[in-house]
Parts: structure tokens; C-alpha cells; sequence
């Protein structure tokens, strides 16, 4: 015998398919993602064939290949778009997909008559929130299979196990941040008298948590503003720099304070690190990748178990949500 929760999923799915929500939404994640992968794969797939052509050159000549130092391939770095598209594009899809999820029931007698059976509310939005983690679920991981089959087929840098390990990784943490995008619609869309105004409060903290914050730390660090940053530019050596970051360290500190008051650069910094898409990973083992991101990783995980759990928790205004 199926529990109420599961029977309350399926429907929710169910409704998704037919309608082709996830099939729309995950469609217009991936076209954002793809528009800059493939651009670098080709990139990155004519130096491969540039190298290639210089070894051949050169074994031919009779020479010894090792005349050219191999250089280092990290396709993964590619995945820099896909990464961004998440952050905001993604973050706005969970957001519809909660409102969705809450707003499908309200003012129907569907919702009256699920409310009589005998089960707890909770029940009746943990099957929401099962459902529209699933359809997350699938549509992220269409989406970055998509993305690594490409980066396979067209970079001419085959991905190894490694390679796909570090997706899954962050797979399951993009999961999880979009999740808290989705807690945060889904609750307020159940709880708030207008649906419109559930939806312009989601929208605003994304607007605040998404875009605003990580940009004001970003305008705010001037390695941003110069290439290759500004003690790079003016050859500064490694120890004046830590005197002058000593002499600025409450700025520092006030700068990546706003940065991290933000689940999205939280997630971007992990996804960074783990794809090696930041410099300073590329070529490091995934292990200690994960132990040194580990205060990123609990903050995403924190933060969707604790949206998660008020989304349950809080009481439902049944006259509210049968009346509107």
C-alpha cells in the first residue's frame, strides 16, 4: 500500500509530464548552458589539435616529442557557463517549479478533498516537496549529461572517471541549492493569503541573494577589476602582498562578508573548486577539493535541510488555501 506521500508525488509528477514542465524548463537550463560550452569545447579542441600536430611534426622529423611539454587539458573548467546558468537561471526555475508546486492546488476542490482524507499536513507538502525535488533531480542531471557528453564528443579531451565523479558531485550540491529556492516559493505560496505576493517576495530574495550580493563583493574586490589581478598587474612581490592585505584586512573582511552572506556564492565556490574552473584547484585530487570546501558545502546542505524543514513544519491555512 502506497503511503499518502508517495500518492501525492506521483500525482504532482504525473501533472508535470503531461504538461511538459520539467521538459521546458530543463530545455531552457540546458540551451543557456550549452551556448557558452560549446563555444570552449571547439576552443580547447583546435589547441588539442594543435599540439597533436606538433608532436606528429616532430616525431616525423625524428625528434623526441618531449621537446614539447605537454601542456595541461581541464575541460571541466568549461563548465564555468553551465555553473553561472545554475546560479541564476536554475535558482529562478525552483522557484517557479515551488510556486507551481503550491499554487496547482489552491481554490480547487481537489485541495478540500485531499485535506479530509487521514493525513497530516505535513504529509500533504512533503509529497509536494518530494515531487518537485525529483523533477529538479532529473532535469539538472539532463543537464549536465548533456553538457559532459558534449564536452566528450567535441573538446577532443575525453572524460575520465574522475572527470564524471566531479559532475555527480556537483549534481547533488546544485540539487540541494536549487532546493532551497524551491523551499523558500513553495512555503510562501502555501502560507501567504496571494499567491502574487508569494511570488514577488521569492523573486525579491533571489534578486537580493542571487544577483545583488555576490556582485556588490565582486565590484567591491579589485582583483576582479584588473586582469589577472591588481598584484599581478603592478608585479608585486608575495610578501608586500601580505603586508598590504594585512593593512586592509577589515575591508577584506567586510567585502567577502557580504559574499558570503549569499547561498549562491557559497555554491559557486564549491562548484569552482571541484571542477577546477578556479585556477588554484586545477590538477588537485577531488579529496582534498572536498575536505577544504567543506564550511561551503554544510552551508548549502544546511540551508536546504532547514528551508526544507520549515516548508513541512509550518502550520498550512487550510481556509486560505481552499478559498482562494
Amino acid at each position: 500500500m502506497h503511503s499518502p506521500i508517495t500518492i501525492i508525488a506521483a500525482k504532482d509528477i504525473a501533472d508535470a509530464r503531461r504538461d511538459g514542465f520539467v521538459a521546458l524548463m530543463s530545455g531552457f537550463l540546458a540551451l543557456a548552458a550549452l551556448t557558452a560550452l560549446v563555444t570552449g569545447a571547439v576552443a580547447l579542441a583546435h589547441d588539442v589539435a594543435t599540439y597533436q600536430a606538433a608532436k606528429a611534426s616532430l616525431l616525423a622529423l625524428g625528434k623526441s616529442a618531449a621537446a614539447i611539454k605537454p601542456p595541461e587539458f581541464y575541460p571541466l573548467r568549461l563548465l564555468r557557463g553551465t555553473v553561472e546558468q545554475i546560479e541564476i537561471v536554475g535558482a529562478a526555475i525552483a522557484i517557479l517549479a515551488g510556486f507551481r508546486a503550491a499554487a496547482s492546488e489552491r481554490g480547487r476542490q481537489t485541495l478540500a478533498l485531499i485535506l479530509t482524507r487521514p493525513l497530516a499536513r505535513w504529509q500533504f507538502a512533503a509529497g509536494k516537496m518530494v515531487a518537485g525535488l525529483c523533477l529538479l533531480a532529473l532535469g539538472l542531471a539532463a543537464v549536465f549529461g548533456l553538457c559532459g557528453v558534449l564536452l566528450h564528443l567535441i573538446s577532443g579531451v575525453g572524460l575520465g572517471a574522475d572527470d564524471v565523479l566531479r559532475l555527480a558531485v556537483v549534481w547533488a550540491v546544485s540539487l540541494l541549492y536549487t532546493a532551497s529556492f524551491f523551499a523558500v516559493s513553495f512555503a510562501l505560496t502555501l502560507r501567504l493569503r496571494h499567491t502574487s505576493t508569494a511570488l514577488l517576495i521569492s523573486f525579491t530574495l533571489w534578486l537580493l541573494l542571487v544577483l545583488i550580493a555576490p556582485q556588490i563583493g565582486d565590484t567591491m574586490d579589485p582583483d576582479n577589476q584588473v586582469a589577472g589581478g591588481v598584484f599581478a598587474a603592478l608585479s608585486i612581490a608575495r610578501p608586500d602582498q601580505l603586508k598590504i592585505m594585512t593593512a586592509y584586512a577589515g575591508f577584506e573582511n567586510f567585502r567577502n562578508g557580504i559574499e558570503v552572506a549569499s547561498l549562491t556564492k557559497h555554491f559557486e565556490r564549491f562548484s569552482f573548486a571541484v571542477l577546477g574552473i578556479k585556477a588554484t584547484y586545477a590538477g588537485l585530487p577531488l579529496g582534498p577539493i572536498l575536505i577544504e570546501k567543506t564550511l561551503d558545502f554544510l552551508v548549502i546542505l544546511l540551508s536546504a535541510l532547514g528551508l526544507g524543514g520549515a516548508a513541512l513544519l509550518l502550520p498550512l491555512n487550510t481556509r486560505i488555501l481552499t478559498q482562494e
